[in-house]
């Protein structure tokens, strides 16, 4: 099969023909329709936090169709179109059992969505609504990242949201924030460009980082935030969101964060700010995403601002890294592009 393969930190990624994928006992192979990229991958291919190794195919926004089933698979049938958790666990654990094998101590990665075929774990996998698109199917992945993250926060209805960062993950929290009963939600960037699509998600303002920030967005929200989402993962992030959200309320981190990133715990202490730290999701968050998109939600389709072949992903990929202005972008593998 051909996939844009990782050949170090910091080099491009190069379309390769590979051997194609079998799948293990409990694993099935899918035939990938569409990947998304995710800020994790441009950051660990940068030489930030841990490296994938080296000659590996990555890519965990996934869905597809399967194409083979491993032995004692019994959830998923060939032809079934599917996305999955990009991860498998014992099967045995508590975690496991509970749906998140993030947690099991035997958890290892199971990524591939820049080539033509990939594994999955069958426990791990959701078998999506036939309503669903190939687009719709690789955003199950961020929209459950987010959706984790406005569950961690317990949030009553009506709460003042602030949300920092406008990308993908930001835009995800954005719009569960407000399926699930957020008052006034105001999005937080350093940059304007996504001002307008972070409205059509759901927020009910934007506002600029800069000066005068923690008075602008006391005012747009009619006080200061009960939760402050932190979706950008850069250093300083968590410390600005200790200070803009109100005594007594809650921060949860859903950047991802790979450097030391200090705050001042005597501000945090002062103001009785409950910090929080979302990882990944479980089954059911993602089964919760998918049915949120056949139910006819369809606002996080435009995230989705490109999508390319493994021909021309290379050097798109390139261009993510130095910071091109793209949303979401999706790899189709079986593309002529």
């Amino acid at each position: 099969m051909r996939a844009a393969v990782f050949k170090g930190a910091g080099t491009p990624l190069v379309v390769e023909t590979v051997d194609d994928p079998q799948p293990g006992a409990g694993e099935a192979v899918i035939r990938v329709t569409r990947c998304g990229v995710c800020g994790t991958d441009l950051h660990m291919t940068s030489g930030h936090g841990n490296d994938f190794p080296v000659n590996s195919v990555i890519g965990h926004e996934y869905c597809g169709e399967v194409v083979a089933l491993g032995k004692g698979v019994e959830n998923l049938k060939v032809g079934q179109f599917v996305t999955a958790m990009p991860v498998a666990g014992c099967g045995r654990c508590a975690p496991c059992l509970a749906g998140y094998p993030m947690a099991c101590a035997q958890m290892q990665g199971l990524v591939g969505g820049f080539g033509e075929y990939m594994r999955i774990a069958a426990a791990s996998s959701v078998v999506l609504p036939d309503t669903l698109t190939p687009a719709d199917g690789a955003l199950v992945e961020p929209l459950a990242v987010g959706l984790r993250g406005v569950r961690l926060a317990q949030m009553p209805p009506g709460a003042k949201v602030a949300v920092l960062g406008a990308g993908s993950i930001g835009l995800a929290a954005i719009y569960w924030a407000r399926l699930l009963g957020a008052g006034k939600i105001v999005a937080i960037s350093r940059s304007a460009r996504r001002a307008d699509l972070a409205i059509q998600m759901g927020a009910n303002s934007f506002e600029a980082l800069g000066e005068g920030e923690v008075e602008r967005v006391s005012a747009a929200l009619g006080g200061m935030p009960d939760i402050v989402l932190e979706c950008v993962g850069a250093v300083g992030m968590t410390q600005k969101a200790v200070e803009l959200v109100a005594p007594g309320g809650t921060v949860v981190s859903l950047g991802f964060c790979t450097s030391p990133d200090p705050i001042l715990p005597s501000l945090a202490t002062w103001k009785q700010v409950t910090i929080k730290f979302s990882f990944a999701y479980d089954l059911r968050e993602f089964e919760h995403s998918a049915n949120a998109l056949d139910a006819g939600h369809v606002e996080p389709r435009l995230m989705v601002s490109k999508t390319v072949g493994l021909n021309a992903f290379p050097d798109l990929f390139e261009q993510l890294r130095a910071g091109a202005n793209e949303t979401k972008v999706h790899v189709d593998p079986w593309s002529a592009d």
